[in-house]
């Protein structure tokens, strides 16, 4: 027998144990022998539904598989003899039929599961079934209540289980609309802070649903009388002054619920709280809530039913205090204290758990529950209270703790901790199983798992044995055990890497041992790339009909197979051969695009072990849908108002409503627009025209485009008017030299106001007192005949209709018609002439002779020849106006050609006509510097540059030769340039190439006294090395030394036969088809000689020409394209590469015939 003392330090030792590492519940493989554990019951507080059968629910596993039984109100409960109960097979869970009456089954139900190692116990289940009771029966008498007071309507519904949810309608099936005057409280009743007058016009009915039976009961309905000292009119709401207008006395606030200036409330931990404050007073009181000592906790503070409601969530014991509410209004406010207590059912500090001892080892179990008030600890042994049980001396109850020590085989059992207080009770079992065995491994054997690098990762490795085996890890097979740092092992075996990296692969080995033995087990672990969409599809707002291109680009570990899927707003897409929807390795695209598409796209890239989506949002955007309803309102003279309602803007904005009109007039089926208004109007004030019968409609505008045209809207007939616009255009012009044309534009068919328009032009000489001359037509052009030549005449018009006349216009100044001017400039000359410019002088004609409208004094000019010999000019008549009024005019004549021999002479003109010439003047230009070379070409050889070139086509004076500069060129670096000069008659030159490799820039300019002009520039044409390098190698290979003595012994062979065949006789063998004679491979001039020439041989090179400051414009021309033949190329080392010119049939010819003499075979056959 252990003594007190030995106990204590037991005690004390198993503190120890439990600070010194966490307890974890331990599984006991199923296939060795256990006690029982309850794994499944049902509520405590169990309400079941009368109309389905009744479950109630107890599982348990156990080994052996455990038995079980039923207590009912604390007696045994025989199943077996009630027809209606039956218990599942291996299970305790009880069936009862529904059929009779439910309630005979309500009560107290626990449930037993044994075997031969003890005894589980499960919760005591409370069942009761579910009712909804119907309204008691009455008659309700009506309500009166004088106006301006408060009423409380009760409810008090039947007393359901559980109680029901209750609402307030009207007989309407209306719900009564609450506000802080109006509103339910907490016990369902209807609270009105005052009546109204308005409140009369309703009944209220408290209505009761049943959340199990899913019915609804409805309570007789109020109906309320309310007394008035004002006849009550709904038309007329002051909603400022609802009382006032009412004379309604105003009252200060009084409690309505809860009465009195203070109450108390209790509630436990973690339910809610709900407190409430309803007032009476005029007008409606304001509530407002407080916290005495201490603020309201927002976060778990709600304020409901327009302030009256406090609803506090997840009560704890710091919520106890007193809570405030104010009501107030204008006429003073009052107050009320609530006192909450929070009280508490027990709730677990120390749950006990499951407990596996060795022979002869220690251990306990702790049962630490808290409560308000504390609660009280019982502990039983297999269902039945441990005092009451046999005798243990290897077990000590100590309060809530028991202690085992040196514990034996066969003593294993259940214990139970019942922890209550007045508010409820807390039950756990927990048993106790002693067995001896050495380790074993619970999980798979040689587990392979591919984790994702930088990941948290867990190898499990479960494990059991009794005693409690020590658990180690190593890795490959190294090391000391694994625990710490990068690692952390817990308890039941699992070791955590808490961040895997590429090093971290390898085998992991864990290892249990006891005193009974050791068990291994390995798990390999492989580190992966994670899988990542490197380019995610974007956000698109595209328009109806057109194409959509999602990008989904994934980056993964190449040993992993990856599979990309894409949903649809969360549903998968399926993809089909013909339809809109295609899917490439990377790209989702969607042709033909409608608003249906519209939604969240979501691209998934999964592999084995991970996964990663990214989400874009398509937009379809699409005209909009036409404005549907159109009506007009407001009518008058010459306004009315349209109003539509907008149709569907298919995802963009409608910016713009158009609004067109149609009259039946004018010019009737034609569309015009009439205004143009902001996108969020749909109702405006139409600015109409008098006189004419419209009928309008909508068009929608959006970023895509616009709607369809809206149906027409009625039509609307404008009253006629007067004219109130001036005919706009007005001008007066002669077309002939005695008359005067005046011309105006139509009034709009919207602005003739009434029928018969009609123009009144008005018209008299200027600075005259005579009377003003008139006519009235209906056409835009009067002409006046017999006029002066180009006299000034005043002019204005109105327009005329059957209501009346428009206002005049402003008076226009016109003109009659102009006549040939009579004189011609006179005293024509020439000074400070250059190469190209010159300035002219003249005296300038009477502007009375003008006869017209002066525009300008026009000289023409043209080249007559140019001063060197032989060259032909364009003689092409030139002209410059000049516009100047000056007593001594002048001008400067430009863009003259140098060198050359003008001829000019002036006029003046007026808008039509042009006078008399004046004197004739010659003139001469001075020299000028020369255009460019008519060419410039080169032909390259191998170790000199021939250059060619003609002189300019415009010498613009006399050439006294020609200036060539040069520089080697090397990519974008230039060598040291070089000049040479050369007379005019020399236009060629040879220069040797100091190597053949070295290309050349040249720059050609001739020359004239004045200077050197248009620079013509090219570059000799570049040649690779590795061209040359490959000509020079090709000489020395194998190969081609082989190649070139089997070409000599054959033409050797060859001679030979020619030689016998002419040594025979010099005869040929006679054919059975006469052969056709043979023409030369190489064909002659009449003269004999070759002919080497093409068409093309006078050709200019596509140079390029400049100046010599250096703004070079570059050549279209290159050396690939020129050379002496038509197909002539040069060869890479510059040398010339030509075919001679051979006629197609000839070509022909030769190749469909063949002589004898010359055939290698044919010579061969001859000797037969």
């Amino acid at each position: 027998m252990w003594t007190q003392e030995r106990w204590a330090a037991l005690a004390v030792l198993s503190i120890i144990l439990l600070l010194s590492k966490v307890v974890a519940p331990i599984e006991v493989p199923l296939d060795l022998k256990q006690p029982p554990t309850i794994v499944k019951q049902s509520l405590k507080d169990y309400i079941v539904d009368p109309r389905d059968n009744i479950i109630i629910e107890c599982e348990a596993k156990g080994t052996p598989v455990p038995t079980f039984l039923w207590r009912r109100n604390g007696k045994f409960f025989n199943v077996g003899k009630d027809p209606r109960v039956t218990m599942r097979s291996r299970s305790g869970t009880l069936e009862i039929r529904s059929s009779g009456k439910p309630e005979d089954y309500e009560g107290e139900y626990q449930c037993f599961a044994s075997n031969d190692f003890g005894t589980a116990i499960s919760n005591k289940i409370l069942l009761r079934v579910s009712k909804s009771p119907l309204w008691p029966k009455e008659v309700l008498e009506p309500v009166v209540v004088r106006e301006g007071e408060s009423l409380v309507l009760p409810c008090n519904p039947p007393p359901g289980l559980p109680p029901p949810e209750t609402f307030w309608m009207d007989s309407s099936i209306m719900p009564i609309i609450q506000d802080k005057r109006v509103s339910m409280g907490l016990n369902g009743d209807l609270f009105f802070s005052n009546v109204l007058a308005k409140d009369a016009n309703t009944d209220y009915s408290c209505n009761a649903r049943f959340e199990f039976t899913h019915t609804i009961q409805q309570k007789n309905p109020y109906t309320l009388k309310v007394l008035t000292k004002e006849p009550y009119n709904d038309t007329f709401i002051n909603s400022t002054d609802l009382y006032g207008a009412r004379n309604v006395p105003e009252t200060q606030p009084t409690f309505l619920s809860p009465k009195g200036l203070s109450s108390s409330k209790i509630v436990l931990r973690g339910e809610q709280l709900l407190l409430e404050c309803i007032a009476a007073g005029v007008p409606s009181p304001n509530i407002n809530w407080n916290k005495k000592g201490a603020e309201l906790p927002s976060k778990k503070v709600k304020i409901e039913n327009f302030g009256k409601t406090l609803r506090l969530l997840n009560v704890s014991e710091e919520d106890s205090g007193d809570y405030v509410c104010m009501a107030s209004n204008k006429m003073g406010s009052i107050r009320h204290s609530v006192e909450v207590q929070v009280k508490a059912a027990p709730y677990w500090l120390d749950k006990p758990t499951n407990l596996v001892l060795a022979p002869d080892e220690n251990g306990r179990l702790v049962c630490r529950a808290r409560g308000n008030p504390k609660p009280t600890v019982q502990w039983l042994v297999n269902g039945e209270p441990i005092e009451s049980s046999l005798p243990n001396p290897n077990r000590q109850v100590l309060g809530d703790t028991i202690l085992f020590h040196s514990v034996q085989i066969g003593s294993s059992a259940v214990y139970q901790c019942n922890a209550s207080n007045e508010h409820g009770y807390l039950l756990a079992n927990a048993f106790v199983n002693i067995l001896d065995m050495a380790p074993r491994m619970l999980g798979p054997k040689n587990q392979l798992i591919k984790v994702i690098e930088n990941n948290r990762t867990f190898l499990d490795c479960p494990f059991f044995g009794s005693p409690l085996p020590l658990l180690r890890w190593f890795k490959n097979g190294l090391g000391s055990g694994l625990d710490g740092g990068h690692y952390k092992l817990y308890y039941n075996g699992t070791l955590e890497i808490k961040q895997a990296r590429p090093e971290d692969q390898g085998t992991y080995t864990c290892v249990a041992s006891n005193i009974l033995g050791k068990m291994e087990n390995q798990v390999r672990l492989e580190v992966k790339e994670p899988t990542r969409i490197v380019r995610a599809p974007e956000h698109v707002t595209q328009a109806k009909g057109t194409t959509v291109r999602f990008d989904c680009r994934v980056k993964h570990d190449p040993s992993l197979p990856v599979t990309v899927t894409w949903l649809k707003d969360d549903k998968p897409l399926s993809f089909t051969w013909i339809g809109r929807f295609r899917k490439d390795d990377e790209i989702l695209t969607i042709s033909n695009v409608n608003p249906e598409d519209a939604g969240t796209y979501t691209c998934t890239a999964k592999t084995e072990i991970d996964e990663h989506s990214a989400s874009a949002r398509l937009t379809v955007i699409g005209r909009p849908d036409p404005p549907q309803d159109l009506e007009l309102s407001d009518p008058s003279a010459r306004s009315v108002r349209l109003t539509w309602v907008p149709g569907n803007e298919n995802n963009s904005p409608v910016t713009q409503f158009l609004v067109q009109f149609e009259e039946d007039r004018w010019e009737p089926g034609k569309w015009q627009n009439l205004s143009i208004f902001d996108g969020n109007l749909n109702s405006v004030n139409l600015q109409l025209s008098p006189f004419v019968n419209y009928q309008f409609r909508v068009i929608a505008i959006n970023a895509v485009g616009q709607s369809q045209p809206s149906l027409p809207s009625a039509r609307y007939q404008t009253s006629g008017a007067s004219p109130d616009v001036v005919p706009s255009g007005l001008e007066g012009w002669g077309s002939k030299k005695n008359n005067m044309e005046i011309t105006w534009q139509a009034l709009k068919n919207t602005e003739r106001n009434g029928p018969n328009l009609r123009y009144m032009v008005s018209w008299r000489r200027k600075d005259t007192e005579e009377e003003w001359n008139n006519i009235t037509t209906t056409r835009t052009k009067h002409i006046i005949h017999n006029t002066d030549t180009y006299v000034p005449y005043e002019i204005k018009i109105q327009a005329i209709n059957d209501f009346g006349h428009s206002p005049e216009s402003n008076i226009v100044i016109g003109y009659s018609g102009e006549d040939k001017p009579s004189a011609a400039p006179t005293e024509l000359r020439v000074s400070k002439i250059n190469s190209t410019k010159v300035n002219v002088h003249w005296v300038p004609v009477d502007p009375s002779t003008v006869n017209g409208e002066f525009k300008e004094y026009k000289l023409y000019y043209w080249r007559e020849a140019s001063l060197i010999k032989g060259l032909k000019v364009n003689k092409t008549k030139l002209h410059k106006g000049f516009f100047t009024t000056a007593e001594q005019p002048s001008g400067i004549l430009t863009e003259l050609f140098p060198y050359s021999k003008y001829k000019m002479y002036m006029v003046v003109a007026n808008r039509e006509y042009e006078g008399p010439q004046s004197n004739p003047v010659e003139f001469y230009t001075k020299e000028g510097e020369p255009g460019a070379p008519k060419y410039f070409r080169i032909q390259r050889h191998t170790d000199v540059v021939h250059l060619k070139w003609d002189k300019p086509l415009e010498p613009n004076g006399v050439l006294i030769g020609y200036t060539l500069q040069y520089h080697t060129v090397n990519g974008t670096q230039a060598g040291e340039r070089k000049a040479q000069s050369f007379p005019p008659n020399v236009t060629e030159y040879i220069m040797n190439l100091p190597n053949r490799f070295t290309r050349f820039k040249f720059y050609l300019a001739a020359r004239t006294q004045v200077g050197a002009g248009e620079v013509y520039a090219v570059e000799s044409p570049h040649f690779a090395n590795e061209a040359y390098k490959e000509q020079e190698d090709i000489a020395t290979q194998g190969w081609f030394i082989g190649l070139m003595c089997a070409v000599a012994l054959l033409v050797l062979i060859l001679l030979i036969v020619c030689f016998i065949k002419r040594s025979r006789g010099g005869k040929y063998p006679v054919r059975d088809k006469k052969d056709l004679p043979l023409d030369s491979v190489d064909h002659k001039d009449h003269d004999g000689s070759f002919d080497y020439h093409s068409d093309e041989d006078n050709k200019p090179l596509q140079g390029s020409q400049t100046s010599l400051d250096g703004n070079v414009k570059e050549s279209d021309d290159s050396l690939v394209d020129y050379g002496e033949g038509g197909d002539g190329q040069f060869n890479e080392d510059g040398s010339f590469i030509g075919q001679y010119t051979v006629k197609k049939d000839k070509e022909e010819t030769e190749g469909n015939e063949s002589s004898e003499a010359t055939s290698p075979v044919n010579a061969i056959y001859s000797l037969a």
